[in-house]
């Protein structure tokens, strides 16, 4: 069965490509913790997936950070909940919402300058300000 999973309206990535290990989790939780493999570990090759542009790539390695291997796969490690479904869907959520962040392009800025009027609103305030300075000086006088 073909099962995408939808991101965003040009990116969808086939569920094949997310690979899950199930591992202990950490913490309380009594003797659960010892025996039943809650936490859940996905991994997601981002350099490969071809449904993913350069640009969104690069992006997404930015903000990945330490997540993403050097060699462009992302892992992920949820541990939050104490069921491994819960966990599942924690760690598959966070990968969505980080790919979701990085096909957003950013904002171009827009250099702009300073109003002639703002220029002169600040000269004066500084004006002021160092006149009010002034008066609080004492006047010594070296007679």
């Amino acid at each position: 069965m073909n099962k995408y999973i939808k991101i965003t309206n040009s990116i969808s990535i086939h569920e094949d490509e997310i690979v899950e290990q199930f591992i202990r989790s950490t913490g309380p939780g009594g003797q659960n913790v010892n025996k039943v493999e809650t936490a859940v570990q996905i991994r997601f090759d981002a350099k490969n997936c071809p449904a993913l542009k350069d640009e969104v790539f690069a992006r997404l390695r930015g903000l990945a950070g330490h997540r993403m291997t050097a060699a462009g796969i992302i892992v992920i490690t949820a541990n939050k909940f104490r069921s491994q479904m819960r966990n599942r869907e924690d760690a598959q959520e966070r990968l969505i919402a980080l790919i979701r962040e990085a096909a957003v392009p950013p904002k171009a800025r827009r250099p702009t300058k300073p109003t002639r009027s703002s220029k002169i609103k600040r000269v004066e305030t500084k004006k002021k300000q160092g006149a009010q300075k002034k008066q609080r000086q004492k006047n010594i006088s070296f007679d």
